[in-house]
């Protein structure tokens, strides 16, 4: 009789576990071809953003695999990351990389000092998805697959034409040329110092577009309660899918009653940068979208904790920019939502996600599916390497 054999390792067989030989950490400056300018701007508090700072990490193992992930920032805070991932690598030299959970909490008590939130957590989080996208890779598979798709494609939206600084003749044309496109729903700011503004532009925009578009608000945190309960009773009618950000990020309270105050969701959380923060909202249920975003909240690996926890409360996850990121995982929520179709990224990458039938197709290519495009070396402020011994 003939006997199977198999490679693979019999119990009490121990495998040589791969390890982390190169780290390199960049930081780059991505101008923006038109200065951008939200609610925030017309209220005085910030002024026109020109440039995103990004945080790259190259991870690289002793048998030649290698990841790649990044965090950003806006505004603020991107040599901060820089500096904080600087001080800390040196602990992933010789880590199994396979090993992302033990990993993460490894770089957490190395910056214990600094917290859990805001700087330190976003420093880690391109480290975090330079992990994933290397465990990804090795498997073959893109992100999607590795963590459990239940799609293929997910729905989108477009928010880079909507915002405050175009006119509304403006507004209306790319919201037209986005759905022409393939985009499937249209997002526009509000939040002017004169709310009767806003609702003239929605009107106008809900107009030219037509009731069976998908339509969505963002405010940028610029109304206290009482003007944002009055704007969430005046539109009403008009069908939007969400009203984003009405009150202050972290007025939790606020945002729980006018969730239940109103009957057009709320959608929150793309600002808060530790866990518990965002767990907070879900046990309020000071929304019915929450919208955590990658970069901001650490990492693939405290972002997927939130997304569980959000979808057992049955609320919907809409993750905020970063789509190359957050297409990954949206299709592999349970949970159909939205992610956000924000063009800003291209110049960085080689590939181009595919969108038609108002849908994202998440890359067949292995990990994220993406690679830095050799015009990204124009942005480079710096970079350090880390290296194993002999590596």
């Amino acid at each position: 009789m003939m006997t199977a054999t198999s490679s693979t390792p019999t119990l009490g067989t121990a495998m040589a576990a791969d390890r982390i030989r190169h780290v390199t950490l960049s930081s780059v400056t991505l101008p923006l071809d038109v200065p951008v300018s939200d609610a925030k701007v017309l209220t005085g508090r910030q002024k026109p953003m020109t440039e995103i700072v990004f945080l790259f990490a190259e991870i690289t193992t002793d048998e030649g695999r290698h990841g790649t992930g990044f965090s950003y920032s806006k505004r603020a805070g991107g040599p901060a990351q820089y500096a904080h991932a600087k001080e800390v690598a040196q602990n992933l030299l010789g880590q199994d990389p396979s090993d992302i959970g033990r990993v993460y909490d490894m770089l957490l008590w190395a910056g214990a000092s600094v917290g859990r939130s805001g700087v330190a957590t976003q420093a880690l989080a391109a480290v975090d998805v330079a992990l994933w996208d290397l465990k990804a890779r090795r498997a073959g598979l893109p992100l999607a697959k590795l963590l459990g798709s239940y799609r293929d494609a997910v729905r989108t939206y477009n928010t880079s034409g909507g915002f405050l600084h175009a006119p509304v003749e403006e507004v209306k044309a790319r919201a037209a040329e986005s759905l022409a496109s393939g985009i499937g729903g249209i997002k526009i700011k509000v939040g002017q110092p004169d709310m009767r503004e806003d609702l003239r532009r929605l009107a106008a925009v809900r107009e030219h577009l037509g009731e069976d578009v998908p339509l969505m608000v963002d405010a940028n945190q610029q109304w206290d309660r009482h003007s944002a309960l009055r704007f969430g009773r005046a539109v009403e009618e008009v069908g939007l899918v969400w009203i984003e950000e009405p009150l202050d990020a972290y007025d939790a309270e606020g945002h729980a009653r006018l969730a239940d105050a109103l009957d057009t969701p709320i959608a929150t959380g793309e600002m808060l940068s530790s866990v518990r923060d965002l767990i907070r909202l879900i046990d309020l249920r000071a929304c019915d979208v929450l919208q955590p975003d990658v970069p901001r909240a650490g990492g693939i690996t405290p972002y997927l904790k939130v997304a569980a926890l959000a979808d057992h409360a049955g609320l919907q996850v809409a993750p905020h920019f970063v789509m190359e990121i957050h297409v990954h995982l949206a299709a592999a929520h349970p949970r159909e939502s939205w992610v956000e179709h924000i063009e800003w990224l291209s110049p960085l990458f080689d590939e181009r996600l595919t969108i038609e039938d108002g849908r994202m197709r998440v890359p067949e290519r292995p990990g994220l599916g993406l690679s830095v495009a050799d015009e990204a070396a124009a942005w480079c402020l710096d970079a350090v390497e880390f290296r194993a011994p002999g590596g």
